[in-house]
């Protein structure tokens, strides 16, 4: 009785998915809720690799400086 029990789940997992990804998909809110957040997502992986290139440059700037105190 256990593999019934597994594919009625299944179904049901199965129907229950499509109902909520055919729904969410036609929701003008989801939709917008999706665009801001991926725009959110750019925007902050846009300014992290900003920062990690200034930091570069301050990292090359002090060993430059360690360097010449070192002479």
């Amino acid at each position: 009785m256990a593999g019934g029990a597994n594919f009625v789940q299944r179904v049901v997992s199965y129907v229950v998915n499509e109902v909520v990804v055919n729904g969410l998909a036609n929701s003008p809110a989801f939709q917008r809720f999706a665009v801001r957040t991926s725009r959110r997502i750019e925007d902050i992986s846009n300014k992290a690799i900003q920062k990690r290139q200034e930091l570069s440059e301050q990292i090359k700037d002090i060993s430059k400086n360690m360097e010449s105190f070192k002479k």
